[in-house]
């Protein structure tokens, strides 16, 4: 009997897969805040707004200012005139701030809040000085704690938010005092200047003497005046109508609050002061 030999199947054909290249990656999507010309147009406003003097700017002085031609100024001006953001007098030409820029800057001062807008000016101060900070307004003759913020580490202050203390012998109270009007360091001296401490100054001429000091260097010191052993340096606070309305402090004890650290401290706390101001809409600007 004849084997046939089994017959080999015939060979698979083998389908490579095609592959499909995978999709361009996605462009990414521009910058915000590019625009030239909403740049520029701001520019011009800000311009205005800085260099008026009642009267407005002229075209040729804003173009100037700004390094651009007279034409490139009218074209970034007409969406400012058409939202009266500016306004331009027709007899002079000059451009001055529109009433829609009032309407702006009041419908700000109505969403602000001091306790929020300082809030984190105060935690940040605490973190570069590592002592309690706190943050004070004025309630004549004296002040009301409205925030503090401690370093969990040191000694607590004795304050609390939402009690008072007496404007002549506390740095915030000082910090205050010394940009109020006359009428109110008279009330405070009326209503009595009494030591709380051996080093509370308790004499008229020498309030006012430290009051002039505070004003030149433009921050106060506490030496122990309310608290024995405790030293604070504070700064005021200014609002939109350039009136000063608190003031905000550093406060710790004298081991390691000494006179060179509350020195050191004076300017870091003054320039703290006057960020806040700035958010508060005060002109005063931080140098």
């Amino acid at each position: 009997m004849t084997e046939t030999s089994p017959q080999k199947p015939p060979p698979t054909s083998v389908t490579t897969p095609v592959t499909t290249p995978p999709p361009p990656a996605a462009k990414p999507a521009p910058e915000r805040n590019q625009s030239s010309s909403l740049r520029r147009a701001l520019a011009v406003l800000g311009h205005v707004r800085e260099h008026s003097d009642g009267r407005g700017v002229p075209l040729a002085q804003l173009a100037d200012g700004l390094g651009l031609n007279k034409s490139t100024v009218l074209r970034l001006a007409g969406p400012l005139l058409d939202e009266h953001l500016l306004d331009r007098d027709r007899e002079t030409g000059w451009f001055r701030l529109g009433h829609g820029a009032l309407r702006l800057g009041q419908a700000y001062l109505t969403t602000l809040d001091l306790r929020s807008v300082a809030a984190e000016h105060l935690r940040r101060l605490q973190r570069e000085a590592g002592e309690t900070v706190h943050l004070t307004v004025w309630q004549a003759p004296g002040i009301v704690y409205l925030d503090k913020v401690e370093d969990e580490t040191n000694v607590r202050m004795a304050s609390r938010v939402g009690s008072r203390a007496p404007a002549y012998c506390t740095a915030t109270g000082k910090a205050i005092l010394a940009w109020l009007p006359e009428e109110a360091v008279t009330e405070v001296v009326a209503a009595g200047l009494r030591p709380v401490t051996a080093w509370t100054i308790s004499d008229e001429t020498r309030l006012r003497a430290d009051l002039a000091r505070i004003r030149a260097r433009g921050y106060s010191i506490d030496d122990r005046e309310n608290e024995p052993e405790v030293r604070c340096v504070a700064a005021p606070i200014f609002d939109h109508t350039g009136e000063v309305t608190a003031a905000l402090s550093v406060s710790g004890l004298t081991s390691r609050m000494t006179a060179a650290r509350v020195r050191a401290l004076g300017p870091v706390v003054a320039q703290a002061g006057l960020r806040i101001s700035r958010e508060l809409g005060s002109d005063r600007q931080p140098s």
